[in-house]
């Protein structure tokens, strides 16, 4: 698949060309006047092409971080945010006080992988959320361990709720599976990898390369008796630094073997579905879209290392020269920097930040906005979209020939009702059941009787 191109979304409603930045400015008529703000917006297909309205300039990456990424009182700045609401929403689904970890927690709390992982995904996820909100969508993704499930809830292949229920029963699997075992992490500075690979097998023990983090930026982990003995071989070898990790187990090792049954059971349950949006795997550095391949992918990656160097290399080469890190600690940033030379990068952790975003995509130069007339469907066609960003929840007793009435409800996008402005026979739902979408994003499809 030709990445520079636009990749159609699992039913071929939709398209993303690479860094779309909505201007509705274009297609004003099409929009409804503000006293119907709360009713859906609605787009008559005959007038405007599905994939109209966007700018195309570069291609943009959105990245995720991993636990490690994680600091006490990191949700504070989110708290009267709209975005806040996904933190109660998660709360809900865990049945535990998301919130209280995010603003209370210390960093010994934190440093477990139960909470860690959680406090992480959820943070990571309200960012990107803010970030929806500005209409600026990636053209590939990507995320650090963890992150890798942040990436895939994003982009449609989990839904929020399978998203939140498997990285909760991934970090007890991984929990269990360091009290069986126990392990640490380091970051070994200023090293080549071929370096860090003969310190550990001088150890002759058990300690491996976790992460390819970038260049000079190799973390090893295994028994703490082994890595201190490879940290000690890599200083021998010339690293200017080795320091030790905020983490709780030897992750990406054979150490979480034993977690990997009980991964292969979740991942299963929640049947990862194809993603709108091609995703970065740590495993094999390739792209994918795809929802049949991440069962194995995500199983593989808890015992494999990261080849998060050779995934920001894959971006580079597929075109991209933007990356935006979503999420807290901004350690993915670095490494892009180190990594790419020529790429721009930028880490959104705030709402503050996200002024700076506005600013960041400014910077680039902007082309005449032009009408692309795509492939048109008869004026009895009409696009019923999101009034606002958010999680998309069908109404259970919809389907595909339902009989709809203007004003009726067809779902609900968090707390705002999707309403038809519109009679007409639902040919079918655009947005999947637990999709995170975005405003004005399709979401039914309606023939007009």
């Amino acid at each position: 698949m030709d990445q520079h191109l636009a990749l159609s979304a699992r039913d071929g409603s939709r398209t993303h060309t690479p860094f779309q930045i909505t201007d509705f400015e274009s297609v004003a008529s099409a929009i409804p006047p503000p006293g119907l703000a709360q009713l859906s917006y609605l787009v008559a297909v005959s007038a405007i092409a599905l994939n109209s309205s966007t700018i195309e300039t570069t291609m943009l990456a959105f990245t995720f971080p991993g636990q490690g990424s994680q600091r006490p009182g990191m949700g504070q700045p989110w708290v009267d945010h709209e975005s806040w609401e996904l933190v109660d929403e998660a709360s809900a689904i865990v049945g535990r006080d998301v919130g209280e970890l995010l603003l209370t927690a210390d960093a010994e709390t934190l440093k477990d992988t139960r909470n860690a992982q959680l406090t992480t995904f959820v943070s990571s996820l309200m960012v990107l959320d803010a970030v929806e909100r500005l209409g600026v969508e990636p053209s590939l993704c990507a995320g650090h361990s963890l992150g890798e499930y942040t990436a895939l809830t994003a982009n449609g292949a989990l839904g929020f709720d399978d998203g939140v229920r498997l990285v909760v029963e991934r970090a007890a699997a991984m929990h269990e599976a360091g009290l069986s075992l126990p392990g640490v992490m380091s970051a070994v500075l200023g090293l080549e990898d071929e370096d860090v690979e003969t310190a550990c097998r001088r150890a002759d023990s058990d300690v491996w390369i976790a992460n390819f983090n970038a260049p000079g930026q190799v973390v090893i982990a295994g028994s703490p008796e082994a890595v201190a003995i490879a940290s000690d071989h890599a200083k021998q070898l010339g690293a200017k630094r080795v320091m030790s990790l905020p983490v709780s187990g030897a992750f990406h090792t054979p150490y979480m073997s034993g977690a990997r049954d009980r991964l292969r059971d979740a991942i299963a349950l929640a049947k990862p579905r194809d993603s709108d949006v091609p995703i970065v795997s740590n495993v094999d550095a390739k792209p994918h879209d795809h929802g049949s391949e991440w069962s194995t992918l995500l199983s593989a990656q808890l015992s494999s290392p990261v080849k998060w160097k050779q995934c920001l290399q894959t971006m580079a080469e597929n075109g991209v020269t933007k990356f935006i890190e979503l999420g807290p600690g901004g350690v993915l940033t670095g490494m892009a920097k180190r990594t790419l030379t020529t790429a721009r990068t930028l880490s959104i952790s705030t709402p503050d930040e996200l002024d700076k975003l506005i600013e960041w995509i400014g910077e680039a130069k902007m082309p005449s906005p032009e009408l692309h007339e795509g492939e048109h469907l008869f004026a009895v066609e009409r696009l019923v979209v999101s009034p606002s960003a958010g999680v998309f929840t069908p109404l259970s007793s919809l389907g595909d020939g339902s009989r709809i009435k203007v004003g009726d409800v067809l779902g609900m996008v968090g707390g705002n009702e999707v309403r038809s402005l519109f009679d007409g026979i639902l040919q079918n739902f655009i947005s999947v059941d637990g999709e995170r979408v975005t405003a004005h994003q399709p979401i039914a499809w309606l023939r007009t009787v």
